[in-house]
Formats: C-alpha cells, structure tokens, sequence
C-alpha cells in the first residue's frame, strides 16, 4: 500500500504530545509524497499543521480501527507501537477496569491500587483447567499455563514477576502462589499449602519497608520453588533470597521507614513479655527515627505483628526462638542509638560505660559489656611481624557500628530464611517445580547508589533472557509453520552487561578498589572514565567527577559513585564478630559459627536450601586480615548467575506489574509513568520484536469466517478453506513479502489486518450503500403511489364537493320560495284571526250578561221550593209517626190478652203427671240452660226498658219542641221567613265549610306530620341498614385482613421453614459429601501405607494406627452388639494405657441411659404385675364388660410402646458405647501424654462394669418382652372364644310383648347397673390419680437429681481440666458404686419374680395345651371329614409368603453375585429394582426368625459392597444410576413396610402382610439415606464431568445460527476452540444427545421421577453457572451476536424439556441468570430510558456482573458501538440500592439439597421371580 492510500482523509494518527505522550489527531486532507506537512484536526475540534521530515518520511503512528481498542491481548492490534499500546492499556483500565493484558507471552498487570472481587475461590476454579486464551487475561491464567505445562510437557516452570516499587509485584506473586495452593492441594496433612502462603506475613515484616513510591516495598528479591510429586500435588517449598537492602537498617530517606519488625516490636514493647527489650516508642530509636513519620495511614503494626507471630508458629519455629529473635532485633535498635564521644585529638573516640543502650545491647545479646565498649572505638592491624590496636575516628566508629548492625540483620535474616525452607522441606522425591520470582523492577531516582546499580544489572539480565526468549519462540512458531525464517534485528544488551560484568568491568574494578588500602569512590570513578569513556553504554556527566552514566536497555542511569566502595567491602572487624561468638545464648551464638565460608553480607546463600551447591572454582584461601575477602558484589553476581542458570532450565513465563500513578490513587492513569515503565519492563521490545516479524496471525478457519465477504461467490463453491484464503489474499494483498501460508495460520505483516479490515468495512460499505439505494428507491415508488392514490382521493372529494355545493345552492333558493308563501300565508292567517277573536270576546261577553240574569232568577226560585220541600217534608212525618205510635199501642194491648190466655193453658197443662215425667228427662240441665237464657232475657230487658224510656223522654221534648217552634211559626206568619231561612242556611254552610277548612288542614297536617314521621323512619331505617351493611363489610374486611394477614405469615413462615429445611439438608448433605471424601481420603492413605509397608527398605510406620474391618465407618448403625465395646477396649488396651484418651462426656452420657433403662425397666414391670391382676380377675368374671377389654387393649398398647422405647433406648445406649469406643481409639493415636495410666485404668474398668450391666438389662428386657408376648397370646386366645360364646347365646323372650311390671324391674335394673358403673369409673379414676401422682413423684425427683447434677456441674467448671477429670471420675464411681448396691437388691428382688412368674406360665401353658387338645378331639369326632380340607390348608401355607431364606456362610456369595459382579445389563427386561426387593425378602426372613445378627451382617455387608461397586465405577454413570434406583427402592420398601401408619397409607392388605414383625430399622434407613446422598453425588459429578467440557463450545461457541457470529482479530493467545473440528469443539446437539442418554438411563433403571427432576435441575443450573462464568471472564464472545446465539440455544434446552416432560424441575429457572444475560446483550445501551430497561429487567444478575457485561461487551463490527463510561455509570447509580452479594462469579459446584421423597411400590413380595442368570439358587423361597 503507498502512503497516499494510508494517509488519506478521515484517517486518524498519533502525534507525540508533552502532557499526554501521545495523542489521536484525523487527516482534514489527503497527504501526498513530497508534501511538508499533515492538516491535522484533533480531539477538540482545533485545527494543526504536522510538520513531516520530508528526508526522513517519518509520518506519525497511524491508529488502530476502534474495533481492535481494548483487545485482551496487545499483539492482536494491527498497528504495532508504542501510542496503540499505551492508548490499549489506558481504554481497558479507566473504561473497563481491566488490569490485565496480555502481550504475547507477557501479562501486564496495572496496580488498580483499590481491592478487586476477582481473586475468590469461585474465579481460581473457573481458570482451573481452562486454555490461556479461552479465558480474560488474569493472573490466574498465566499461573493454570504454568501448571498445566508442567503436567503436559513435565518441565520445570517459572513465573516472572517484576515491576518497580509499588507496582504490586509481591500481591502477584502471592496471588500465583495462592492459585498453585488451591490447585495443587497437598495429599497429605502437613498443609504446606498454608505453610507457604504462612511465609509471606514474616518475610514482609524482616524483608518490606515504606518507601516515597510504596507503604510495603519489597526490599529484597526472593525465588520460592514450589515442589509437586507425581501427581502434581504440592509437597515442598523453597526459597531463595537476593540483595536485601542492609543500608535500610541503618539510614532511611525522608518520608520512608525501616523494616516493617522495628516498628511491630516498638508498637508490642507495653505487653508484659517484652519488657526484657526495653524498647519504648520507634521516635525514640535512631535508626527507626530517621525518615521522620514512623506510622503509616490505615496500618495496624500491633495487629501485624500479631499475624507475624502466628506465621512463626505456624511455621513450626518455637517460642524461645522467637523471644531471642526479637532480643537480636531489638538489640540493633539499642546499637544505633549509643553515644559516641570523640575525643579532644580527632583520632580516638569513647563510649561511656553507663551508656543505657549499649548495656541493653550487651544483655540481649549476651556478651561482655567491656569487651564491647572496647572493640567498637578500636581496631587490630595485623602484620607478618607483629599485631597493632589501634583507636578510630568518630566516623569510623560510626562506619564499623553500622556495618555491625547491618551485618546482624543480615545474618538473622538468612536464618530466618533457613528455617522457613526448612519448615517448608520435604523428604519425598521432588517430581517438579513451579517457581514463583519476585524480583525489583528497574529504579532510577535522583540520587542512585550501589543497590540501584545491583538492581539495574539484574534487570539487564533478566531482559536478555526474557529477549532470547521470545525470540526463541517466535522461531519456533515459525519453524511450526514451516514459515522461511528471517533474521530479526532485535536489541541485545550484551554490550551493557560485559560493561558490568566482564573483565575490568565495572564490578570488577571496583573489586580491586576495594582491595587498594587508600581506596576512594574517586579514584574508582576516575578509574572508570579511564577504563571505558569509549564504551557506548558508558557516558560521564557533564558536571561531575564523582558519578557516571549507564546507558541501561530502558534508560539512562546516573549513579553517584560516593559509598560505592563501602557498600561492596561491608566491613566488619573480625573482633566484634567473636565477641558475638562467645554469646552466651545459643542462637547468637550459631548466627555467627556458621559464617565460616560465606560472605556474611550475602543473603543468597544463608537464605536458601537450594540443591544447587555453589563452590569457587579456586580454593578458599585463609583470611589475611580482620576484614572478610568476598564483596557484595562478587556475591550478587554468583547468585545472580545461579539464578540465571534456573531459569534458563525452565519454562519461563512473564508478568510485568505497571504503576499507574505515584498518587497511589484508584483507577488513575498517568500517560508518562506508563510509558516510562512499559518501556523499562519490555513490554514495548516485545512489541518490537513481534512487530518485526510477522505479529498477525489467524487459523484459516477465522480468517475465512471474518473475511468471507471479501471472496466471491464462484470461490466459495470450494470446499476447500485453505485454497480459498490463499486465493482471495493473493487477490487483495499484491506485495507477496507482506503474509505467509503456514500450516495451520496465516501470518501478517504489522497493519495488513487493519488494511484487510479497511477493505472488509468498505465492502460492507458498498453492501450498505446498494442496500440503501435499493430501500430508498423502493420508498420513493411507495411515497409516489401515495401521493398519486392521495391526489385521486382529493379530486374526487373536491368534485363531490362542488356538486353537493350546487345541490345545496338549489335546495336553499327553493326553500326560500316556500318560506316566503309559507310567510304571507301566516300573516294573513294571523290578521284574520285577530278580528275572529275580538268578535268572539264581544259575544262572550253580551251571553254572559244575559245568562248570568236567568240564573239569579232560576236561583231564587229554586231556593223557595227546597225550604217548601223540607217543611211539606217534616209535616207528613209527623203524621207518620203519630199513626204507627197508635197502631202500636192497639198491638200491644191485643197482644197481652192473648197471652194471659195462653198462660192460663199452660199452667193447667203443667198440673198434669204427664207432662212433668216428659219433662223430667234432662230437667236439670234445661233448668240450668233457661235460668241462663232468663238472666240473658232480664238484661236485655233492662236495656230495652232503658233505651225506651230515653227514646220516649227524648221523643216528647222534642215533640214539645216542634209544637213551640210551630206556636212560634204561627206567631210570625206575616215576617219574611225566606230571608231569616236564607241566612240560617249560609251560616250553616259557612260553618260546615269552615269545619270542612279545618279538617283539611288538621288532615293536611295530619299527613305531612305522617309523611314526614314515615320518612324519618325510612330514613332511619335506611340509615340502620347501611349502618349495619358497614358493620358487616368492616367485619368481614377485618376478617379478611385477619385472614389474609394470618395467611401471609403462615406464607411467610412457610417460606422461611422451606428455606430453612433446604439450608439445613444443603449443610448436612455437605457434611455427608465430606464424609465421603474423608472416607475415601482414608482408604486412599491406607492403601498408601499398605503399598509402602510392601516397599523394601527401613521405613518409619505409626505403629498407633488401627485398621477397622468393615468398610462401613457410620456411627449410627444400631444393631451392632455390646460385644464391639468389649472388642474396643481390647483393642485400646493393646494400644496401651500411655496413649489412650478419656471422653466424660460420653460417658456420663452413657450412665444416664443406664439410669433411664432401669426406670423403664420397673415401669414395664408394674405394669406386667397389673396385666397379671387383670388376668386373675378376669378368669374370675363370668361375663366380661367391653368396656374392660378396651383398657386391656390401652395397657397392652402401652406395653408394647414402652417395650419399643426399652428396644430403641438400648440401640442409643449401644451406639453410645461405639461412640465411646471410638473417641477412645481415635484420641488414642493423637494425644500421648494427656493422660495418666491410673484414671484411665479406672475408665476402662468402669466402662467393662457398665458394659456387663448392660448385658444384664438385655436379658431383662428380652424376658419380660417375652411375658408380654405370653400374655398378648392368653388374651388373643381368649377374645377368639367369646365371639362363639355370643354366637350360641340368644335371648328366648326377645320378641315377646314386655309386660309393665317387667319394665318397672327393668329400669331398676338399669339403674343398679349404672350405680355399679359408677363406681367403677370412680375406681378406675383414683387409680389414675394414684398414677398420676406417682409419675409426679418421679418428676420431681428427676428434677432434684438434675439440680444435683448442675450444682456438681458448676462446681467442676470452676476447677481446671485436670480436676475436672479427676472430679468427674471419682463423682461416677461413688455413684455407680451405690447405684450398683441398689441394683444389685433389685434384681435379687426381680429374680424371684422371675421364678414366680415361670411357674405361673408353665402351669397356664399346661392349661392352654390341655384345652386345645380336647377341642381338637372334639372336632376331630364330629368332622372327620374335614381332614382333607386341613391339608389343603396346610398346602396354602407352604405357598411363596414373600421371603427368602438363605444359609449365614452364603452371604458373601449373596452380596457377590447381587451386588459386586452384578452388572445393570443382565436385568434388562426384568422388574426395575430387582437386587433391592431380593435383598428385602432376605432381610424380611430374618426379622421373621428374630435373628438380628443375621440382619445386622447382610445390611452392613450391603452398604459395603454398594460403595466397592461405586468405588471401582467412579465414572459409570449406567451404574451409578442402577444403585442410585436400588439404594432408593430398598430405602423405600423399609419405610413401606416398616409397620409405621405414615408409610402404610397407600399398602393393600397382602402388602401390609409383608411388614417386618421384630426388628425397628429405622437408623438403617438413615444410613441408607446418607448412602443414596453419597451416591447422587457421584452420579452428579459423572454427569458433570460429562457435560462441562460441552458447555462452553456448545452454548457460546458453536454457531447454532449459520453465519450470524464473526470473530475478532486475535492475538498471541488463540483460542483452544479456534480450528474447527479440533477435539474441544461441540455443538448443542452433543449435550442433547448427552441428556437424552442420562434420561433414557434413569428411566429404564426405574429411578424415581422426583429424584430425575432434581437431576436435571442440577445440570441445567451446571449449565447455567459454567455458561455465566465463562461469558463474564471472556470479552471475545459479550456481543450481540453471542446474545442470539445463547438465546436460541437456551430455547432449544427449554425445548427438549417440554419434550421429556420435565419442566416441572425448575430447570428453567435456574437459567434465568443465563436469559438475562444473553438479552443485557441484545438490549440497546444508550439513552437513560434504557438503563431503566436494563435494571428492571436484570433481575437475576448482580450489579458486579451486569456492569461487568457492560464493561466487556464488544462490537463485532465497527457499525456497532461500544458502551459508554457515562451509561455503565448510570446503570450502577440506578443499582446503588440492591443489596447484591459480592460474588461476581457463579459457584457452579453448589450443589442443591436432594430430597428423596417416599414412593411406595406396588408389587407384592410373592409376585417377585427371580431370575436364572443371578446365579442365587441357595436362596430359599419361604
């Protein structure tokens, strides 16, 4: 390409910038060849001119596409240099937080300088196992490389870390180490995985310091190797030491530290065991005081010094140790701070013999304090003839002091380090090793002395191995590739390093300066200008004759050349070094014994174990002189070399940690520190180097997939990808120099991608722009016919209008033609009418007169003739009456004569006997009746009478009235009657109207009040009933809401309670898995041992370990016998009385169940006495009562209750006592000496006491559970006969008429029967009552023996734990001495019963067969003829009862053939669960034989041989499946028939014939339980074993949707699933093939449904959590793409359940995480209506991982756009109020807790066959 092409308009580049270093700027015009000048815009929109170097043609750094900025790794930027690098790092750190990148082998690291949640647990297994660029780069990643390769190619590793001061080298280094801690976990349990990461807290506290650039600077370098076996389990460690800062100790800087110990001991000095230091405040010490503040923010140095203390105990270095290696230290704290006083002549100085901190010195120390005083102000000079003292200067006392200091800190910290390697060391064979570097970056301050130099040349090594090796393996990609292999011109620093190194080096030269009695630095440095001025890597400043310049491969470095040569001779006079070796104390002592060969400035040696021996190649010569021959540098160099060596033998692996800033502040990057140090670490040579080769590099399969456009369509009929790439770059790129085919890649120049992208987006480009030429071609034909139909639509409205216009024009004008007729119309009607009216008003008026005339007169005369009617009225009434009151008066008289005639006959027919005998009949009886009638008849007389005499009285007034009114009528004959009459009448219709007015009114008013009243009334009513009508809503709402309350607590408690149920199985399930891994752990280690007891040779073997027998390791097995106790302390006697252990606790636990034993024990007995009472009485009794036989029944069921509490209590006891056994053994074999061998002779004799008391209330139980069982039989016996008794009965008068007498005697006999009644139940009440008070008794002392037991408690926690012990002793054995005595009488006492109670049985056994044979001879007498039918009977009973029986010695040939050489495919076709319904019919048979041995043996062997079959098939899912199905079923089938009501519910009546009769196996379902938890995890972690290494290529990778993904540009990292086909891909198919398979196992093996459910729950949330993990550790696959693709495939999952019927699981939901994520992906992230899209939508996803979605999210093409800083801000304000854990990474082990839900089965025993290929003819059927 011609650089018109590249640097063209619109393309953007970096020009150098002072603040920034670099710069982005866009070309406004295109650049031609020749031209002075680039128009450049640049970010703010400001116009510059770029001046160009026309001789030169240096045109700016072009800039990468956006879609290549934030590439997890450097390499994989087409433009390789030093502005794309530094613009990758600043976008990942400050956009995405990203501290990691890769840069082809190297990992920069940038110190984010805030805590990260991405070092948990849950982020060390999600890189575990993974591929280096499958993964986001972390530190992790670089350390799983390290490991697999390791493993893979078994070669050596080693991980670089390096970086300057506060770049956070040592944090990566303990990072690494933690990763290899929790990866390559020790087999054994010496931990030294902790022991490791235990080091770090002390070497920070001897070897770290608070310097200008870091509060904890590593002031040392250090080489850990970290040893692994064969299994690549860690075994060992070790570690070496480099350069310790010893100046530190006696000089620091303004605002820096000492060593962190100084500061940790001056801030402990108060405590009482270090007063001896007698240290004070670190302000008060000279050589702590220095650097002026002695604290550091948000440091707790007491607190440190705390953990400083635990990692030295951890580490195995004792307390007397410890205490003298704070002496020494705080002994060079005193050395620094004695005065010393010059004298008057110059040349000699003093120290004054009170001097406090020399006397301290010297007892801390343990040497003379004379001695001392002398030799720090005096020297030895020794010659060949004789030997001179002589005194020393101020300064160069202060000199020696200091190098003595120095030099005890130096040797204190080599032994230190020894002994950490020597905790660290193992005596087991080394495989291979990691090792772990953290070693100094490269320094340069203002002022650079002797440990910058050292530093610096340490780099210089460092980078050219690290250069060699990358461009080793640039070769050796290239030789991979068969690529022609060029030359590459990269820089060697090999000049630089000669120039230290070499002979008449700089190191050399100093050497013999040194050597030079009157040596100075600056006769050194001149020496120096003189040696190698024309060195190129040498320069000498301007203004100085005391410093040089080093021309270093980062930089150039001033060193001032003044204390160089003190530095490098470390003086110390040999006689202060044998003061320290006459110490008194030992450790002193040793410090310096052992300097005997080695220079004692040199840390290397003293600080590692290392194999490696490093010797002189001359022989050491004896030292001439008081001053040591080796300088520091000679030393550096060795180890520096011997380092060299190691990692030159190694797999090196590089991380190079970057400072941000100097502010030390979060998330804050500065341009110019960066480059700074990216240019000293080489990451920018690696840059360079690939940048000189071929740095692009792509598998044809992703070249084809992203550049597929670029082909055209004849090409891609060629199946062939290879021809295809190969013919389209030939086409695109001309220049052939500029790619290479290699065999599995294709290689690129720098900036051929970025061109191939150029050229890919102007395709999509021209795609886009044809695309929107055909789309807006195709809008205008649409818009056209939208007009063109609109416009038709308007004319033909516009002429519709017109039309109805004109009709409506003629409409009007016709309408007006008729309104004006219809107007004059009107007008003349009007007129007319007006005159038609007035003439009808005159004539109206005219009649009216004239009528108005003859209705007076009409008036007038009518008035007349009504008073004429009314008086003509009135006189023919009173003629009326006077004729009727005369014919009256006639009647009358007539009437009495006739009836005196009458009366006169009757009394003459009265006189006759006749009439009176005919009236005798009923005489009474009428005499009453008439005297009645004639009392009637003289009261109505009298009324009569009355009435009469008032008519009459009233008849004649008013007769005399009318005769007055008619005198006085006559009187005024002549007056005008008429008018008075008139008035009269009008006064009377005045008044009626009046009355008439009044009445209206009162009615009027009568009604309104009664309208009104009703009204109230109805309103009252009204408002009564809506009163009551709220009443009732406020009840029933209250109600509702007391309802709905009481429902959403109980909601709510029920969710807590599942909550809790889940939590507390999840807890114990975890605790069974561990069980498990502990179990197994155990078989492994003794496996171990028996494979090294096989091993020739002497080796060491515990001889206190026990191996058990059986496999079966639960405590809570039952059925084991009292005789394991007996076995157990036999074995522990063996052991030996030294080394056994005592647990009281278990013991006085043991004792109270003995305790409670003998009270059920006389409990059963009273109530055998009451059975036995009964029974007596009831032989007595002829006619037993029902009531009588119902509490028979009560007090049998309680016998039986208390007989299974005796049975259940005595299992507790037993399992008490295997506790007892073995706490004893296990505590045996751990504590030796806790113990005295008398008390525990005590114990084991108590134990053996109680174990036979034990026995002795076995045989009670069993021989009063017997007389129960006799007795349950006798009263069995006796119900069966008295239903024949009832039958034969009848009454003979029952239908005869009852007789009145007979009922009287009837009812008094029932009322004497309810008197009896009566009084039994009185009876029966005051004997509950003398129960009740007795069990009240018993509580009550109960409570007094358990206050006892507190006091006695209380006071023995009072005394320490050896009296506890002894107290606790001597308390159980005075008790059970007496409790023995008491016993003893008891059952003296209970043995005699016992006799009794024998007797008492053989005679009613003798009576019950004496009775049964003469019923049989009876009916043998009567039914001969039933014999056969008897026979067949006894046939019926032979039939299969659903039990088999087997022999006790073919048990092991019983559980061989059913269960360990069984395999799943001989049963196919057969009834699922086979093997565990055989093995309950074995065991029903020996619960019907009552032989607990048996059924002991056969579960144990059981249990035994299912995890055998599962240990030897640890990856067979088919048969983990198949005893997953049986475990259950066998489980399910002792709940089903166990007798319990809860598990019979769903049982037929030949089903609950099949219960077990003798034996509570309750605790075996447990066990078997536990052993189905064991079971379904293993089939869990089959399965997921199974499906993990699909999930990430099936759900993310795979593209289940052809063509919609495309792939990024890689790096140096590819991924492992790049090639297509290779072995790790996999499509969705796999995994449904994959679960149709465990789904199509479990079914057909009959495991339950619900256990199916929860399987699948698990592996889809599997899915889910592997899915998640990886998609938030990966940038490469957070696109949209990837979002569609996890959609169609999370369909095609939730389709395949629907099809298997298993949604209800709640798979689905354990995916939901998963949908939201891959929707975060598809959502628009834009505008704030968004964020609140995304937030209301994520609800499953934390806030960390949303914005890490966000963060990571990249667009496949450049037309997408990446997610902005202020968007991701806004998401998280929006999610500051969730309350999300802080996890960012799902666990994808967790495990939900399995339930295994009852599930009866339907079969019946006897419907079981068993088939011929089991091989199990020895069983029996029963």
């Amino acid at each position: 390409m011609s650089v018109s092409e590249l640097y063209s308009q619109y393309t953007r580049v970096w020009i150098p910038d002072p603040d920034e270093v670099w710069r982005s700027a866009e070309l406004i015009k295109d650049f031609k060849e020749g031209e002075k000048s680039l128009q450049l815009k640049l970010e703010d929109e400001t116009i510059l001119e770029y001046p160009v170097d026309v001789q030169s043609s240096q045109l700016p750094f072009l800039r990468n596409p956006d879609i290549l900025v934030g590439e997890n790794d450097l390499t994989a930027l087409s433009y390789l240099h030093e502005p794309a690098v530094l613009h990758n790092l600043k976008v990942r750190f400050l956009e995405s937080n990203h501290i990691y990148t890769y840069c082809g082998i190297v990992l920069v690291a940038i110190n984010p300088y805030e805590q990260l949640p991405i070092y948990g647990q849950d982020v060390i297994y999600a890189y575990s196992g993974q591929n280096m660029g499958d993964m986001d780069p972390h530190i992790f990643a670089v350390a799983e490389e390290a490991y697999k390769q390791m493993a893979r190619d078994e070669k050596n590793q080693s991980i670089i870390v390096s970086g300057e001061s506060g770049a956070g080298k040592t944090v990566s280094a303990k990072y690494a180490m933690r990763y290899f801690a929790t990866v390559g976990g020790s087999a054994s349990e010496t931990n030294i995985e902790e022991k490791v990461l235990a080091s770090s807290p002390i070497m920070e506290a001897i070897g770290n310091a608070k310097t200008t650039r870091n509060d904890n600077s590593s002031r040392f370098g250090k080489y850990i190797q970290i040893g692994f076996d064969k299994r690549y389990h860690i075994i060992g460690a070790n570690m070496r030491t480099y350069l310790l800062e010893k100046s530190r100790v006696v000089f620091q800087a303004d605002d820096e530290r000492n060593y962190h110990i100084f500061y940790q001991l001056c801030a402990v000095a108060s405590l009482p065991e270090f007063k001896e230091l007698a240290l004070t405040c670190a302000e008060d010490f000279f050589y702590t005081s220095q650097g002026g503040d002695t604290s550091i923010e948000g440091i707790d140095d007491a607190e440190d010094f705390e953990k400083t203390r635990q990692a030295f105990t951890l580490l195995g270095v004792r307390e007397s140790h410890q205490i003298s290696i704070f002496k020494i230290i705080a002994s060079i704290l005193h050395l620094g701070s004695v005065e010393i006083q010059a004298e008057r002549d110059g040349d000699s100085c003093s120290i004054s013999p009170q001097d406090e901190h020399l006397t301290n010195f010297c007892r801390l120390l343990g040497v003379e304090h004379s001695q001392m005083e002398h030799w720090l102000c005096h020297r030895k000079l020794v010659t060949t003839s004789e030997t001179y003292v002589k005194t020393m200067t101020l300064q160069q006392v202060v000199n020696a002091r200091n190098a003595l200091a120095k030099h005890i800190y130096a040797q204190l910290f080599g032994w230190i380090v020894e002994h950490i390697n020597k905790a660290l060391h193992t005596s087991l064979k080394q495989h291979s090793f990691i090792g772990v570097l953290d070693i100094y970056g490269f320094e340069t301050f203002e002022v650079n002395s002797f440990e910058q130099f050292c530093i610096n040349y340490a780099n210089e090594k460092l980078q050219q191995q690290f250069n060699s090796h990358v461009f080793k393996l640039e070769q050796e990609e290239y030789m991979k590739e068969q690529i022609p292999w060029t030359l590459i011109d990269f820089y060697d620093n090999q000049p630089c390093i000669d120039l230290i190194e070499a002979k008449l080096g700089i190191l050399d030269l100093l050497d013999e300066e040194c050597k030079v009695p009157k040596g100075t630095d600056q006769n050194w440095a001149q020496k120096l200008y003189d040696r190698h001025s024309s060195s190129q890597h040498f320069q000498k400043p301007r203004m100085s004759n005391t410093a040089f310049i080093v021309v270093h491969f980062a930089d150039k470095v001033e060193y001032l050349s003044d204390g160089f040569l003190e530095k490098n001779r470390d003086t110390v006079y040999e006689e202060q070094i044998n003061i320290l070796k006459a110490s008194k104390f030992p450790l002193v002592a040793d410090l310096f014994h052992d300097d005997k060969d080695t220079v004692p400035a040199s840390t290397s040696g003293k600080g590692s174990s290392s194999k490696i021996n490093i010797r002189s190649a001359r022989p050491a010569m004896k030292p001439s002189n008081k001053e040591h021959k080796k300088t520091v540098g000679h030393q550096f160099r060795t180890s520096l070399h011997l380092l060299m060596e190691t990692l030159n033998a190694t797999t090196p692996h590089y991380v190079r940690c970057i400072k941000p800033n100097d502010e030390k502040l979060p998330f804050h990057f500065d341009p110019k520190r960066a480059v700074q140090q990216l240019r000293a670490c080489g990451v920018l040579e690696t840059i360079r180097i690939s940048a000189a080769g071929y740095p692009s590099r792509w598998t044809y399969h992703d070249f084809f997939n992203r550049y597929r456009v670029l082909v055209k369509k004849r090409e891609l009929a060629s199946t062939d990808k290879k021809a295809i790439c190969k013919t389209v770059l030939e086409s695109l790129i001309k220049d052939p120099d500029k790619f290479q085919f290699g065999r599995t890649k294709i290689f690129f120049r720098a900036g051929q991608v970025a061109y191939l992208e150029k050229l890919r987006a102007d395709k999509f480009r021209a795609a886009t722009i044809t695309i929107q030429k055909t789309v807006r071609g195709w809008l205008q034909k649409v818009k056209y016919r939208r007009l063109k139909g609109a416009t038709l639509t308007l004319q033909r409205y516009c002429r519709g209008y017109l039309a109805r216009r004109l009709a409506e024009h003629l409409r009007k004008t016709r309408a007006a033609v008729v309104f004006q007729k219809q107007y004059r119309m009107q007008r003349a009607r009007l007129a007319y009418q007006r005159a038609r009216r007035a003439a009808i008003v005159i004539q109206a008026f005219t009649r009216a007169m004239f009528v108005r005339r003859t209705y007076r007169q009409v008036l007038v005369e009518h008035k007349a003739t009504i008073v004429q009617k009314y008086a003509r009225g009135w006189m023919a009434r009173r003629h009326f009456r006077q004729q009727r009151d005369a014919a009256i008066v006639i009647q009358c008289a007539f009437r009495r004569l006739k009836a005196k005639q009458e009366l006169k006959a009757l009394k003459i027919e009265a006189r006759s006997a006749e009439h009176l005998k005919r009236l005798n009949v009923g005489m009474e009886n009428k005499v009453v009746q008439l005297q009645r009638k004639i009392d009637d008849q003289n009261k109505e007389f009298k009324t009569l009478s009355e009435q009469l005499s008032a008519v009459t009285s009233t008849h004649t007034v008013e007769v005399e009235k009318l005769k007055r009114e008619l005198a006085h009528y006559q009187q005024n004959q002549g007056a005008d009657t008429s008018q008075q009459l008139q008035e009269e009448v009008q006064n009377l219709r005045t008044e009626l109207q009046k009355a008439h007015s009044e009445r209206r009114v009162l009615e009027d008013t009568h009604s309104r009040e009664k309208d009104e009243l009703r009204k109230r009334v109805a309103d009252l009513e009204q408002e009564n009933a809506l009163l009551k009508d709220e009443k009732e809503q406020l009840n029933n709402q209250i109600l509702l809401q007391s309802k709905d309350e009481f429902a959403q607590n109980c909601v709510k408690e029920n969710l807590l309670m599942k909550k809790e149920l889940e939590e507390e199985r999840s807890r114990y399930q975890n605790l069974v898995k561990e069980y498990s891994q502990l179990e197994q752990r155990y078989d492994n280690l003794r496996d171990e041992v028996t494979i090294l007891k096989q091993t020739p040779g002497h080796r060491r073997n515990p001889s206190n370990q026990s191996s058990l027998e059986s496999d079966s390791n639960y405590p809570s097995i039952s059925t084991s016998e009292v005789g394991d106790t007996e076995d157990a302390l036999q074995q522990v006697e063996e052991i030996g009385v030294d080394k056994a252990a005592m647990d009281i606790t278990v013991f006085l636990k043991l004792q109270k169940r003995v305790r409670e034993l003998e009270q059920e024990r006389k409990k059963l007995q009273v109530q055998l006495e009451k059975r036995e009472q009964q029974d007596s009485k009831k032989v007595q009794i002829e006619q037993p009562k029902n009531d009588v036989d119902v509490d028979q029944d009560a007090d049998l069921a309680y016998n039986s209750l208390k007989r299974q509490e005796l049975e259940s209590e005595n299992k507790k006891l037993k399992n008490d006592l295997n506790e007892l056994r073995k706490a004893v053994a296990d505590q045996a074999t751990q504590n030796s000496t806790h113990n005295s061998p008398d008390s525990y002779n005590l114990l084991l004799n108590q134990l053996k006491l109680t174990n036979e008391e034990l026995e002795v209330r076995k045989e009670e139980v069993l021989i009063l559970r017997t007389q129960i069982m006799s007795t349950d039989q006798r009263r069995l016996a006796g119900k069966s006969t008295e239903p024949n008794i009832n039958a034969r009965t009848s009454w003979p008068n029952s239908e005869k008429h009852v007789d009145q007498e007979d009922a009287i005697e009837a009812y008094h006999g029932v009322c004497q029967t309810n008197r009896l009644l009566e009084a039994q139940l009185q009876a029966q009440s005051l004997e509950h009552e003398e129960e009740v008070e007795n069990l009240q008794a018993q509580v009550e002392a109960l409570k007094e023996e358990m206050d006892k037991q507190q006091q006695t408690f209380c006071q023995t926690l009072l005394l320490s734990p050896e009296a506890q012990v002894e107290f606790g002793v001597q308390q159980e054995i005075s008790r059970l001495t007496n409790e023995n005595l008491d016993l003893k009488e008891l059952v003296e006492k209970l043995e005699k019963n016992e006799r009794k109670l024998k007797k008492q049985l053989k005679i009613y056994m003798k009576k019950a067969q004496d009775l049964e044979a003469t019923q049989a001879l009876a009916q043998s007498d009567k039914r001969q003829h039933e014999l056969t039918r008897q026979v067949t009977v006894q046939r019926k009973e032979k039939d299969f009862q659903g039990m088999l029986e087997y022999h006790k010695e073919d048990e092991v040939l019983l559980i061989r053939n059913l269960v360990t050489d069984l395999k799943p495919q001989m049963l196919s076709g057969t009834v699922p669960c086979l093997p565990a319904y055989i093995l309950y019919m074995c065991i029903r048979h020996a619960d019907y034989t009552s032989d607990d041995l048996k059924v002991h043996s056969l579960l144990t062997s059981t249990i035994n041989g299912i995890k055998k079959v599962l240990k030897k098939h640890n990856d067979d899912f088919e048969m983990t499946s198949f005893w997953l199905s049986n475990t259950c079923r066998l489980l399910h089938c002792l709940k089903q028939y166990s007798g319990d009501e809860g598990f019979m519910t769903q049982n037929t009546a030949k089903q609950n014939e099949h219960c077990l009769k003798n034996f509570d196996l309750t605790e075996y379902r447990q066990v078997l339980s536990d052993l189905s938890i064991q079971i379904y995890q293993q089939l869990i972690k089959i399965a997921e074993g199974l499906l993990q290494p699909m999930i990430v290529s099936a759900m993310l990778e795979n593209e289940s949707i052809q063509g919609l993904s495309g792939v990024k540009p890689m790096g140096y990292r590819k991924r492992s699933s790049s090639m297509e086909g290779g072995e790790n891909s996999y499509c969705l198919e796999a995994i449904i093939r994959q679960m149709n398979s465990f789904h199509t196992v479990m079914c057909d093996q009959g495991l339950d449904p619900e256990i199916i459910l929860q399987v699948f729950k698990q592996l889809f949330y599997m899915i889910n959590a592997v899915t998640l993990n990886n998609l938030l550790l990966r940038k490469d696959v957070c696109s949209w793409s990837t979002g569609m693709q996890l959609r169609y495939n999370i369909s095609q999952l939730e389709e395949w359940l629907r099809g298997r019927n298993l949604q209800q699981s709640g798979a689905v939901e354990t995916m939901e995480p998963l949908i939201q994520a891959a929707q975060l992906l598809q959502l628009k992230k834009k505008t704030q209506e968004d964020a609140e899209a995304i937030c209301s939508l994520c609800t499953s996803l934390s806030t960390q991982q949303i914005v890490k979605i966000l963060n990571l999210y990249t667009p496949l093409n450049e037309f997408e756009e990446r997610v902005t800083v202020s968007f991701i801000r806004t998401i998280q304000a929006q999610l500051q109020e969730r309350s999300d854990p802080q996890q960012l990474l799902l666990d994808f082990k967790h495990m939900f807790p399995v339930l295994f839900p009852f599930n009866p089965s339907s079969l019946t025993m006897d419907s079981i066959h068993i088939p011929a290929c089991l091989n199990l003819e020895f069983l029996n059927e029963v």
